[in-house]
């Protein structure tokens, strides 16, 4: 049995030193950008999933001005880190973040709904929209299959290329 919670919390160590990894790339600012986009694309998911259009519509209507600029923000960072490809790995990015979440809410089965249904509540009792970043922040909804940050995936491969072309 401890064998068995020391292998459960290695496993969840490391899960969350990917999640961390994955977005190492980015400044704190667009850390908070993808954060908040992960936000509102888990709420899209939500209110498609288990019917909650009119919730989903009242969060747009109040947080609408916000959610444009942290749209061009989000934007900003894949052309920082794509250059011209940056629109392609935005539309990517994006649709990833929703197939990540409908996924999860897939293997939650009918617990989907009831379990996440809260995120509504809390995010429509923020004072304002600047308190959404910090708000996304501690919900931690970036899915770890999604690699924000594909060089960081990448760079143990890059090393143990080079070293194999220096032997």
């Amino acid at each position: 049995m401890r064998r068995l919670l020391s292998s459960l919390a290695a496993l969840s160590l490391l899960a969350a030193q990917h999640a961390q990894a994955q977005l190492d790339c980015l400044q704190p600012h667009e850390r908070s950008a993808v954060e908040v986009a992960a936000l509102r694309s888990e709420l899209m998911v939500l209110a498609t999933g288990c019917h909650q259009d009119d919730r989903y519509n009242a969060f747009i209507r109040k947080y609408q001005a916000d959610l444009m600029g942290n749209e061009k923000a989000v934007g900003d960072v894949f052309k920082r880190m794509y250059g011209k490809r940056g629109q392609l790995e935005h539309d990517r990015f994006t649709t990833d973040l929703a197939n990540g979440e409908s996924s999860a809410g897939m293997h939650l089965g009918n617990d989907f709904c009831g379990r996440n249904s809260l995120l509504f509540t809390e995010v429509m009792a923020l004072r304002s929209a600047s308190d959404l970043p910090a708000y996304a922040a501690g919900k931690d909804l970036v899915p770890t299959t999604i690699d924000v940050c594909p060089q960081v995936a990448q760079a143990p491969a890059r090393k143990q290329a080079a070293t194999a072309k220096h032997r």
